[in-house]
């Protein structure tokens, strides 16, 4: 996997994580997995299309959904499934916005696919081509998991020779 392509979801995560939760963030456990995703809390997955695929799961636990949808609306939540699984898929939102505008400034052309809630236990497993990150994001509230699969399925426009 190329850092290119991985880069700006772990700047925006970043930025969106210490910015919606009010505290700094670091990255904890950072691993290469081969294995099917298994889900830790309540997950996103976003799909993408065009001349990057793959996906990105976004995972974060109901307590820690709570402190980010509190720090989103300005008022105390309380814990709930559902506010979770909404909370997720902004978290997602907010933080695919940003990565995608760093990826086509770099020239990339895809189509992204809405996030949509995660509900089951294992993810789809990685490929031989396309093996996943998996890195946790520990913040002074809570973890927040994101899982990156992608790989490039066309040359982008600069890179291609004249021909």
């Amino acid at each position: 996997m190329r850092m290119e392509l991985i880069q700006p979801f772990i700047n925006a995560a970043d930025a969106v994580l210490a910015e919606t939760l009010h505290s700094p963030t670091r990255i904890g456990d950072l691993t290469m997995d081969e294995e099917a995703y298994r889900r830790k809390g309540v997950a996103s997955v976003v799909t993408i299309q065009g001349d990057i695929e793959g996906r990105i799961i976004f995972d974060i636990d109901s307590p820690t959904a709570a402190k980010v949808a509190s720090y989103l609306s300005g008022e105390p939540m309380q814990e709930n499934e559902e506010m979770a699984r909404e909370t997720v898929c902004e978290l997602a939102n907010m933080v695919i916005g940003s990565a995608v505008t760093c990826l086509n400034d770099q020239g990339f052309r895809f189509k992204i696919n809405p996030p949509t809630v995660h509900t089951d236990e294992l993810g789809e497993k990685s490929s031989e081509d396309q093996e996943a990150l998996v890195m946790c994001f520990d913040t002074g509230n809570g973890n927040v998991f994101m899982n990156i699969a992608l790989r490039y399925t066309r040359r982008r426009r600069a890179d291609r020779k004249p021909g």
